[in-house]
């Protein structure tokens, strides 16, 4: 099946993918059957550009100024020019092959524009799939009951740990299984900034080391100041536990320059200060927080090195169940993008014990 993708965003994430799409082209259609084209992008500051037949994206790539210069490029508001493209695009909507990657930038408070960008494409009937935490953390189930209605998939594994699949976990591979909590270390920037500081690294240029490398957000203080990890807690406290939380709703307290002394303390005593993310549930009550937890030192935790993020699912069946992820960063991200597309596809052709197993599913 040939999907046609309209991205919106074409910042480093998604440059990736359309370059990880063409790496991976002949693994994708001989083991999935999958083909794509991008027939749309939106950009922020360089306008958007769609074509039915495909944009020539060796062009785009090659060029200083993205989509300057390569036909239809004026700047017209981004939601009236993806109602625009989802309209031009209504024949591969009805036939489920439409799908619109959203990659736009973090707003940790609202999830907006991405929220709207995200409703206005489920209802046009288009698959959507994000990397894009906001959405999940501040709108969670609106946007599922939205995906419900309209039949189409709203997948999102690249919110939280770019793409080591932690959503697909639960989702796909572990069925009768109830997540009671979870804790983990989710930001990158701030595990790096304390991993520095305890050999002997100043605060300010642990971080300028992150915003030079293009790890830390474009605003720092989303890092250091917990709004990242907190978002994550809520995208994930959302998914695994049903609950209704946003940001906002997260305990929260960050790290700061004081916290430096508090690092290099924990280590004299023979343990590890790590910007922990954290959720469980009393009753009908779910509850999250991140903050600053001096941990033990065989704490898987607190092993934790650079860059490095972990998460432990505590759960009713399997007890915990622990998921690290060694390396991150852009590959990893434009990944989970990539695994969600296939994904969608193979609930385009599932195969005959999957729509035997759905057929029985509908009829019970």
């Amino acid at each position: 099946m040939t999907f046609d993708l309209i991205l919106i965003g074409f910042g480093n994430v998604a440059r990736r993918f359309v370059s990880l799409l063409d790496e991976q082209r002949g693994r994708l259609t001989r083991q999935y059957g999958v083909s794509s084209r991008i027939v749309g992008i939106a950009t922020r500051r360089h306008g958007h550009i769609f074509s039915p037949r495909g944009v020539d994206m060796t062009k785009v790539r090659l060029s200083p100024t993205p989509l300057r210069g390569f036909g239809e490029t004026r700047k017209p508001e981004t939601m009236a020019f993806l109602r625009s493209a989802l309209h031009k695009s209504r024949v591969a909507a009805r036939e489920r092959r439409l799908v619109v990657v959203e990659t736009t930038t973090l707003d940790v408070h609202r999830g907006e524009p991405a929220v709207s960008y995200i409703r206005a494409a489920l209802a046009a009937q288009a698959h959507v799939i994000t990397a894009n935490k906001g959405p999940v953390a501040c709108a969670y189930g609106a946007l599922r009951r939205a995906a419900e209605r309209a039949d189409r998939r709203w997948l999102f594994e690249g919110a939280v740990m770019d793409g080591v699949p932690i959503f697909n976990l639960v989702r796909e591979t572990l069925p009768a299984v109830t997540v009671l909590g979870f804790r983990g270390v989710v930001n990158s920037t701030t595990n790096f900034m304390l991993t520095a500081i305890e050999r002997g690294q100043r605060f300010d240029d642990a971080l300028a080391q992150m915003q030079a490398m293009g790890i830390a957000e474009a605003d720092a203080s989303l890092d250091v100041d917990g709004w990242d990890a907190a978002a994550k807690a809520a995208a994930l406290a959302n998914v695994l536990l049903d609950a209704r939380l946003t940001p906002d709703q997260v305990e929260r307290q960050g790290i700061a320059r004081e916290t430096a002394a508090r690092a290099i303390e924990a280590m004299g005593h023979g343990r590890r200060l790590k910007l922990v993310a954290c959720a469980s549930r009393q009753g009908r009550r779910v509850t999250a927080r991140v903050s600053p937890e001096e941990l033990a030192s065989d704490d898987p935790l607190a092993q934790l090195e650079d860059q490095q993020n972990a998460i432990i699912l505590s759960t009713d069946l399997l007890g915990e169940i622990a998921i690290v992820q060694r390396g991150g960063g852009l590959t990893q991200t434009a990944y989970a993008l990539l695994s969600d597309l296939v994904t969608i596809a193979r609930d385009a052709t599932p195969s005959a014990a999957t729509r035997q197993s759905r057929q029985r599913a509908r009829r019970g």
